[in-house]
């Protein structure tokens, strides 16, 4: 089995062990172990929590640098529509385009443009006979990895459409190898702009099977400051770049803009990734109903919030809607009747277990059992001082042999106060000076000097 391939990663000489991370991670993937976080990663989903929540910067996303750029003859790069979403007073999308020229790329494909084909193939796919409702989004791969870890019966719901991403990339390709036939296919560097570690990590694992077309992922941030001097020379002297997007790609990065587009009202739309979470839940419970669709954002806001993009989230999504104000609904419309294979996920998402006890049934039972029983020992307060987000995830590492109860604070302060009662009676029977527990020291010296 291939090694999952992880964007998020920790810098330890920055970790002061604070437990902040540990408690916001929404997949318990986070433990403390002396005095530093360790992440595991058949746990991490690359939601990038961590990231927005460390106070000591000490988590961050591994993506490519823009020096690729030279390892090309032609670049393509994939703008995600968050990107626009970043500048202030912005008035024309042109000018990000142009922008993206003058730092160093060949042509610009926007990811928007793929997004509203995607729309369209959701729409006919929701109106297949015999689909199994609710359909959930595949646009977010951390809700995906979330679902596939997490949620066995869920994963047919999920849309088996690729992403806007990777259908941009095979059509910019397509378009570059058209209008440039001296070029072979490897000469061509696609670029996407991402405003996640999730997206870095479906593209660096490729989900999307031989249909990648990507060959570098950037992020919104480094290319949000590398285009603010472009893009001020542009907005003095003009630009003849045009964007060839609509409101409904545009929409995409944004919370509800997906579901919008499918022009369906039985629909849910929630972003954080505990929301989503608890969504899933109701959803495998059997507690939604009379829904055909469901779009799940990890990131706050959609993604305009996602860790590696600069602006506020919430202020991104009012910029985008100044932006979409004159723009067409949806210029990019594809001709055909059916969803072709080429914007087909090869097999679907598959379910694997990320928290196995055990590969024999019985034994992965038994330890079950053992952590139950360990758990009602414990005090049941979920401190994280112990270096696990709850008392189960620090029974559970117990019976894994990953730590000890000695680690529980709470219990090891009960234990030495019972200590100090048991020497302070035996002293007591034996005539000496009783032991005196540290919080009642100044108590007794004072008593001593009246």
């Amino acid at each position: 089995m291939a090694t999952y391939k992880h964007s998020v990663s920790l810098d330890e000489s920055k970790c002061k062990g604070c437990t902040t991370c540990l408690k916001r991670c929404p997949t318990e993937a986070i433990r403390i172990r002396d005095g530093r976080a360790v992440i595991n990663p058949s746990r991490c989903i690359d939601c990038g929590e961590c990231i927005r929540v460390c106070p000591h910067k000490a988590k961050k996303a591994v993506y490519d640098s823009l020096d690729c750029l030279n390892n090309y003859k032609y670049t393509i790069a994939l703008p995600a529509p968050s990107l626009y979403g970043q500048f202030d007073n912005l008035d024309n999308i042109g000018y990000i385009l142009g922008g993206l020229k003058e730092i160093g790329f060949d042509s610009v494909f926007e990811v928007a443009r793929a997004a509203e084909i995607v729309s369209a193939y959701t729409r006919l796919y929701l109106n297949r006979p015999g689909i199994v409702k609710p359909v959930i989004s595949s646009a977010c791969p951390a809700i995906s990895r979330i679902i596939s870890m997490n949620f066995p019966f869920l994963c047919e719901h999920v849309i088996p459409l690729l992403a806007p991403i990777d259908i941009a990339a095979r059509l910019a390709k397509e378009e570059a190898l058209e209008t440039h036939p001296e070029l072979s296919p490897d000469e061509i560097g696609v670029f996407f702009i991402s405003p996640c570690p999730a997206k870095v990590s479906y593209v660096k694992n490729g989900f999307a099977g031989e249909k990648n077309y990507i060959d570098h992922v950037v992020s919104v941030r480094d290319v949000y400051f590398v285009l603010l001097d472009e893009m001020k020379k542009l907005r003095e002297n003009g630009t003849d770049e045009t964007t060839e997007s609509g409101m409904v790609g545009i929409g995409w990065a944004s919370t509800g803009g997906e579901s919008a587009a499918v022009f369906n009202e039985r629909y849910l739309a929630a972003d954080g990734i505990e929301n989503c979470i608890r969504v899933l839940e109701r959803i495998d419970n059997e507690d939604i109903h009379n829904l055909d669709y469901v779009e799940l954002n990890a990131c706050s806001g959609g993604c305009v919030g996602g860790a590696m993009t600069v602006a506020n989230p919430y202020i991104a999504q009012a910029r985008l809607q100044l932006l979409k104000r004159y723009l067409p609904v949806s210029p990019n419309r594809p001709t055909e009747k059916e969803i072709p294979e080429t914007v087909m996920a090869e097999g679907g998402l598959q379910y694997t277990p990320s928290a196995k006890l055990s590969e024999n049934r019985e034994e992965a039972m038994q330890m079950m059992r053992d952590i139950e029983s360990i758990c009602k020992s414990l005090p049941g307060i979920d401190c994280g001082s112990c270096g696990a987000p709850t008392c189960m995830a620090f029974a559970e590492d117990i019976i894994k042999g990953d730590t000890n109860s000695d680690e529980c604070t709470v219990i090891m302060r009960s234990l030495f106060h019972e200590y100090l009662k048991e020497h302070e009676e035996k002293a007591i029977l034996e005539g000496l000076k009783p032991l005196v527990p540290r919080h009642n020291a100044n108590q007794t010296k004072t008593a001593e000097s009246k």
